[in-house]
């Protein structure tokens, strides 16, 4: 079919677009970003607590020199600090003792640093000679001012703090970049099962455009929501194939039922109007043609009344309806037909059959079924048309002691323009049950076939005021009535 494409199986460049991929790759670039927060947060986190431990160690030492300067005075701190500052000393730690001119008298700094004090505080960089070059040494020091102006900086290297700050930084970059790794790949594998599974729907679709009406989703059974929109999609196509057969069953039949009047109605007009008749002639040709007209007018009445009885499902508001006031109607208008045919029609109605419908299509469902087993039980035959109201349900049966229908024909005779081969000699064009079939979606109500033995028992069992099952989830029809009128 011109237009239609098959898709081609998932390619890299495909993946890329896909949007699950863009999907995969946001998440990563959040998750990463998550990451990065949270590596931010401990990082300052951790540098604190390396900062208080770093500030309470100089503290206790300009403690313990401060103490050993009150007791013993300058001369003993000098020695103190170059004791403590020489090759035996503490390595990290950083000492300088200098005058009010900021001159250096021991330790070992060369000078006082040149950095911004906050609070006595500072922070500073020094240069260590080392094998083949300098070695760059982050320091944080305190100033503790002594009487006579002078001024002693107690201080410790932040080597903590630097080795921390490097194994967040490495962690930063490999966790990051494992993440969008991951995301990257996971991203990839998604999208190619994702896309996998969309050409797999496009490639039914494209199926079903071409014309392959019986084509059905695939469903992979794992219950997801692919599974859950190819079974969606299977039940609307299963209806589509069911209503496109119908159509072509039922143009075929309305072609078949439809030709023989029409022929007849044309030869008798073509005989009017080319030979001398008659009066008696031309009014006995008048009036065949004319049941010719109508027997093509009940046809055409009974599909538009089918189709009125299915538009009207889910829309037009249902209304109490009294059952049994409709079936006592229905009967009265058909006691004198089938005393005619020596038939002896009787009811048996239950109180309380009240049910929520549309009460002229109702009437017209029953009056079919009363209509079917008056034309089908022969002469001092017996029909009872009863109603029962058993819990939420009020069931209506037409039964009769007529010929039946086959077990394995009771399906069939449902469908439009269906006869079984005993009845093609009776007037009728097949479209009675199909009616009867509509009504009863429209209703919820459920129709089954039972053998009465002899004849046919035809049931409506339909929900009772106020336990109303909607029309779209009313159960399928089980079998129907003997014949189609």
């Amino acid at each position: 079919m011109a237009g239609a494409t098959t898709p081609s199986r998932p390619g890299s460049a495909r993946l890329w677009r896909t949007a699950t991929f863009r999907f995969a790759l946001l998440y990563a670039l959040v998750f990463a970003l998550s990451a990065v927060l949270l590596l931010a947060l401990t990082y300052r986190i951790g540098i604190e607590v390396i900062d208080r431990e770093t500030e309470a160690a100089i503290n206790g030492e300009i403690d313990s020199l401060n103490e050993h300067y009150q007791r013993q005075g300058l001369t003993r701190l000098a020695d103190i600090i170059a004791e403590r500052s020489g090759p035996q000393g503490d390595r990290l730690n950083v000492y300088l003792l200098a005058d009010a001119a900021f001159n250096p008298l021991v330790g070992n700094l060369a000078a006082w640093p040149k950095a911004e004090m906050r609070n006595d505080w500072l922070e500073f960089q020094v240069d260590d000679a080392v094998a083949g070059g300098f070695e760059v040494r982050d320091v944080r020091a305190r100033q503790f001012r002594l009487r006579g102006g002078y001024r002693l900086l107690v201080g410790r290297e932040t080597v903590e703090r630097a080795r921390f700050a490097r194994i967040t930084q490495r962690t930063l970059i490999w966790s990051g970049g494992a993440i969008l790794a991951l995301g990257l790949i996971v991203g990839l594998l998604f999208s190619r099962g994702l896309l996998r599974r969309v050409d797999d729907i496009a490639r039914a679709s494209a199926d079903i455009v071409a014309g392959d009406l019986s084509r059905r989703m695939p469903l992979s059974g794992s219950g997801d929501e692919f599974d859950h929109l190819g079974e969606q999609l299977n039940a609307m196509l299963q209806h589509i194939e069911a209503l496109m057969t119908s159509m072509r069953v039922v143009t075929d039949s309305l072609a078949h039922d439809l030709r023989s009047p029409l022929t007849r109605l044309r030869s008798r007009l073509e005989q009017l109007q080319t030979e001398a008749v008659d009066p008696a002639g031309r009014r006995e040709s008048l009036t065949a043609a004319i049941a010719d007209v109508d027997s093509v007018l009940r046809t055409f009445n009974a599909l538009l009344r089918i189709a009125e009885a299915e538009a009207q499902s889910g829309r037009a508001p249902l209304a109490p309806v009294a059952l049994d006031q409709v079936v006592t109607q229905i009967v009265d208008l058909y006691q004198p037909l089938a005393e005619e045919r020596g038939l002896q029609l009787t009811t048996e109605l239950a109180a309380n059959s009240e049910v929520a419908g549309h009460a002229d299509l109702l009437a017209q469902a029953i009056a079919n079924l009363v209509d079917n087993a008056i034309k089908y039980t022969p002469t001092d035959g017996r029909i009872l048309v009863a109603l029962r109201r058993n819990s939420n349900v009020v069931e209506l049966s037409v039964s009769d002691t007529g010929p039946g229908v086959p077990a394995d024909q009771r399906d069939h005779v449902l469908k439009r323009f269906v006869r079984l081969d005993p009845s093609r000699h009776a007037e009728g064009s097949g479209l009675g049950l199909s009616l009867v079939a509509a009504v009863a979606r429209l209703h919820g109500a459920t129709l089954t076939l039972a053998d009465n033995r002899p004849g046919l028992r035809v049931v409506l069992a339909f929900p009772a005021a106020g336990a109303i099952v909607p029309s779209s989830t009313a159960p399928a029809p089980k079998g129907h009535s003997a014949h189609q009128s």
